[in-house]
């Protein structure tokens, strides 16, 4: 969901490192994951290192949103999904991540995440699909050869991807449940005075999130999310446990 870009953002660049000009280095100068190339592309057509160096956090946001973010239909995907195959995007590139999304959903890999691949998303549970996306992902990096060099940190990041993206999930099920129109004020307007009661309703959707949930409501999706989060906590340990035997 759009409302999650900045959330997303802000854990994708917890991963990111900061300034580095390593000649070996393919993508060149970097600052918080942003190439110089892709400066100039969106950002300052004649930028130099120097300017890429003092990016600013709105010129930030605006390189991952519109080559990570968008090229991923963030937007379109269900609250945790979109922020799995969004770092996965940043890490591995946006085609591949798509691919890999459309491999896990069963539809045609083509890289573009179009109405096709929405709906199979949409029609599968959204935990299912994150802890799939991130078995699948975890197993690629597994066959790079440079994984015995990152794999270590290749292997916390997508752990730590999946319990934060399924939290997301939980919490995005509760925001949910707290814009719902609450059903009382139609009751209501069908008594004697009950359309004044109703005039004087303010919309559920203007109070903060989950402030009108009743309270076993946010209980349960507190313990929904500490059970996907412990899930996820196993399922590492288990597969960090399986390759060292």
């Amino acid at each position: 969901m759009d409302r999650n870009f900045t959330r997303a953002l802000a854990l994708v660049l917890k991963s990111e490192g900061g300034w580095s000009d390593n000649p070996a280095d393919p993508g060149g100068a970097t600052m918080k994951g942003v190439t110089l190339a892709n400066f100039r592309r969106y950002v300052k057509a004649d930028a130099a290192k120097a300017d890429l160096r003092k990016i600013s956090d709105a010129q930030l946001a605006t390189v991952y949103r519109r080559f990570y973010w968008d090229a991923v239909a963030g937007a379109e995907l269900p609250d945790g999904v979109d922020y799995a195959v969004f770092d996965y995007a940043v890490n591995s590139g946006p085609s591949r991540a798509a691919k890999y999304l459309q491999a896990v959903v069963g539809t045609a890999q083509d890289g573009r995440i179009g109405p096709e691949t929405l709906a199979a998303v949409g029609s599968r549970p959204a935990a299912v699909v994150i802890d799939n996306l991130c078995d699948a992902r975890l197993a690629f990096l597994k066959r790079l050869p440079t994984w015995p060099t990152f794999g270590k940190g290749w292997s916390r990041r997508v752990g730590s991807v999946r319990a934060q993206a399924l939290l997301l999930t939980a919490v995005g099920a509760g925001e949910a449940s707290a814009t719902r129109p609450d059903p009382a004020p139609a009751a209501a307007a069908a008594a004697p005075g009950g359309a004044a009661a109703v005039d004087a309703v303010e919309p559920v959707a203007a109070a903060p999130a989950g402030a009108n949930l009743p309270a076993a409501t946010k209980a349960g999706g507190i313990i929904v999310a500490c059970l996907l989060v412990a899930y996820a906590a196993w399922h590492h340990i288990a597969a960090a446990l399986q390759g060292m035997f």
